[in-house]
């Protein structure tokens, strides 16, 4: 692990305790039917998933759109990444992607939401974080980590009030993992990215915080 990587670590495990502290697990996933224990649970696993990439497949690329970024090099040293060598290796972070995804699952077979309910809400955040996430050269994407989630509790409250939490989590995780992760593969062929993490950073990523807002905000 770099040490940067150890510091995010260490930052995010303070701030796992401060929300613990201010009851907003509890506020949010008291809306999902979750025991205060099963809360705690869930958080931690998704803190030290946080640490684990697996691979998913490796991709012929080119860095056309970080050649003459000096960003691109600054990243790099920053985060410790391997040198690009025309290859990008997707990966997926367990805590970041893999874990909201699961627990996205789980939600869907314990509240009664249908079909169409869910494909639009999906559809509809998948959009915006298609239209909102930027390529960053050398890195991977980038997106405003706000903007999915109200999207999500809107679109959920709208039209599903009674699951609207329930909803706004499935729909902000898959959302942004639709349309800023999967969607835009394409655009991480040009980034000169040796790795590219879906789930990012890991537990405070697009992914897993967009659900977390977006029960609170549901």
């Amino acid at each position: 692990m770099s040490p940067l990587r150890i510091l995010f670590f260490v930052f995010a495990f303070i701030l796992l305790i401060v929300i613990i502290q201010l009851n907003i697990i509890t506020v949010a996933f008291d809306k999902l039917g979750l025991s205060n224990h099963s809360a705690y649970l869930l958080i931690m696993a998704t803190l030290i998933g946080s640490m684990i990439n697996l691979p998913l497949i490796t991709l012929k690329a080119d860095s056309s759109l970080a050649k003459d970024d000096p960003f691109a090099n600054f990243s790099q040293q920053l985060f410790s990444r391997p040198l690009f060598v025309g290859k990008t290796e997707i990966r997926i972070n367990v805590g970041g992607a893999l874990l909201p995804v699961i627990f996205s699952l789980y939600l869907l077979m314990h509240h009664p939401i249908s079909l169409i309910q869910l494909i639009t809400a999906i559809v509809c955040v998948s959009g915006i974080s298609y239209w909102i996430s930027k390529p960053v050269p050398g890195m991977g994407i980038g997106m405003p980590i706000f903007i999915a989630p109200i999207c999500a509790a809107i679109v959920s409250s709208l039209l599903n009030p009674e699951e609207r939490a329930a909803l706004a989590y499935i729909s902000g995780t898959l959302g942004v993992l639709i349309g800023a992760d999967i969607i835009r593969l394409k655009d991480i062929r040009h980034l000169g990215a040796p790795i590219a993490s879906i789930g990012g950073a890991g537990s405070f990523d697009g992914i897993f915080i967009t659900g977390f807002i977006a029960v609170l905000l549901a």
